[in-house]
């Protein structure tokens, strides 16, 4: 009766939405369609003109510069633009859309053409709305864990021969791109909390309009955008706030945070689902997980991996799939580009990668290493790459995040805070700021390689944590060093 009730509900919130918005949904559906995008070869930027190409539009683009694999992945999509650099003539009264990538400055040529001519400008999550204002929406938000709960939804409906259209952060085993548009009647998207444009400030996520939201959790980050922690949350009770009527939130009640601004913006137009850690056992380095009647072994651990889990279940429930169909899915799954990526392993030794880098992310991270593996030591290697890190006033953020790593050590290069036109960052507020005993703080790429490399590894696994690359550090090599020394 359950089930019914909610298939029911589905259906009848579908009709009104594709009543409600028949017209527009008419013009963006029924190509050919001339789409223009400014930056073109931004790492997600460039995987929705493909998507778009596919479906039949007609795609133009610009860029400054195009990095490799935008390049190649253009290229072979037939959508590379002839030369670098704005050019303000293929900006015409023919175009239906011009899409706006984060690259582009206000002072863009080809936007001021644009504005002028009075054409239609969207940022990218403002036309992912467009292409699925008569789908079924997904939208899965927080400040930790988004891009994997995605891809853990992804993976389920993918093997349940779900057909959805989706927009997600990484590469994932399995999918050709990380963006699909088609004529699919569901959506499942990654909901970023970062400013959506130059000329589009507010958040991401605010321009999805979701059917059924997920926040996994709320950790100050940002604070290039954000610069106080008041400012941040706001934005997720704007996110809650934006949930279509008859909706629903699936929460992290395990998060102080979330709990707090979910009960005081009850709305009574949406329903709310908590969910906590599943029931789960650890046995010999594997992690089983229990839902309603279903179990099985999964190829993923840590709490912050089953809290995920948790809530990947409970949308593939709201779309109408059931315990076991689920469980028979997600125990194949084995993580998301960059999440507890294994680089190389031997019997004592196991190297990961982990695009972990807010304080939440590396605290989460480095817990699940060591739940999962209690008898090894661990190495633990972070660079702080991003604005917020590289800040010394948010170092105190990062208090107590590395605490249960054997060995700690904060990596940062000098030249990244140039690039960033940042002031240089002390090693005495990282000290304070992570108050760690024994903290290690390394600023060159190459005292950290020789570094790594003589650490003794019996019976100890090595994390590097970042969202970039050890200043262009061959971690696959050093990783195949270190187990085969």
């Amino acid at each position: 009766m359950v089930s019914k009730i909610r298939v029911n509900r589905k259906m009848m919130l579908l009709k009104i939405y594709f009543v409600k918005t028949f017209t527009l949904a008419a013009r963006i559906s029924n190509p050919p369609m001339k789409v223009h995008f400014i930056s073109i070869g931004g790492s997600v930027m460039h995987q929705l003109a493909i998507a778009l190409k596919r479906k039949g539009y007609t795609v133009t683009g610009t860029d400054d510069e195009i990095f490799e694999p935008a390049l190649s992945n253009l290229k072979a999509a037939g959508i590379l633009p002839e030369q670098t650099g704005w050019q303000p003539n293929l900006v015409t009264a023919e175009i239906d859309a011009v899409i706006l990538g984060m690259h582009a400055k206000a002072d863009n040529p080809e936007l001021q053409k644009a504005q002028a001519m009075g054409l239609k400008i969207y940022s990218f999550p403002e036309y992912i709305y467009q292409e699925s204002i008569a789908k079924q929406r997904i939208a899965i938000g927080g400040s930790h864990g988004k891009t994997t709960t995605t891809s853990m939804v992804m993976h389920v409906l993918k093997l349940n021969d779900t057909q959805f259209d989706y927009l997600v952060g990484a590469k994932l085993q399995g999918f050709e791109q990380s963006v699909r548009i088609t004529n699919a009647p569901l959506i499942v998207c990654e909901a970023d909390e970062y400013p959506a444009s130059i000329i589009e400030r507010k958040p991401k996520f605010h321009f999805l309009f979701p059917h059924i939201a997920v926040i996994t959790g709320i950790a100050w980050d940002h604070i290039n955008v954000f610069p106080s922690f008041e400012i941040y949350k706001e934005q997720f009770t704007i996110f809650i706030n934006k949930i279509e009527p008859g909706g629903i939130l699936i929460y992290n009640k395990t998060d102080t945070v979330l709990n707090e601004i979910v009960n005081t913006n009850k709305r009574e137009d949406i329903r709310y689902q908590p969910y906590g850690l599943p029931e789960h056992k650890v046995e010999h380095g594997i992690t089983s997980i229990t839902i309603e009647n279903a179990s099985g072994a999964l190829n993923v651990f840590g709490e912050h991996n089953l809290l995920n889990i948790n809530a990947a279940w409970y949308v593939c429930r709201e779309i109408g799939l059931n315990a076991h169909q689920f469980i028979s899915a997600i125990t194949s799954f084995s993580g998301a580009a960059k999440r507890l990526e294994i680089l190389a392993k031997n019997n004592e030794t196991i190297v990961f990668r982990d695009f972990a880098h807010a304080p939440s992310k590396v605290k989460a991270t480095i817990d699940a290493v060591k739940q999962q593996f209690p008898d090894r030591k661990l190495v633990a290697v972070l660079e702080l790459h991003t604005y917020s890190s590289l800040n010394a006033d948010f170092m105190k953020e990062y208090n107590g995040a590395m605490d249960k790593a054997d060995t700690a050590i904060v990596f940062y290069a000098t030249h990244a805070l140039e690039l960033k036109r940042m002031p240089p960052l002390p090693g005495e507020a990282v000290l304070q700021g992570f108050n760690k005993e024994g903290l290690l703080i390394i600023n060159d790429k190459a005292e950290l390689h020789k570094l790594m490399r003589e650490f003794q590894y019996a019976q100890t696994n090595l994390l590097l944590m970042s969202s970039g690359n050890y200043d262009g550090m061959d971690l696959i090599h050093l990783a195949q060093e270190i187990i085969e020394p």
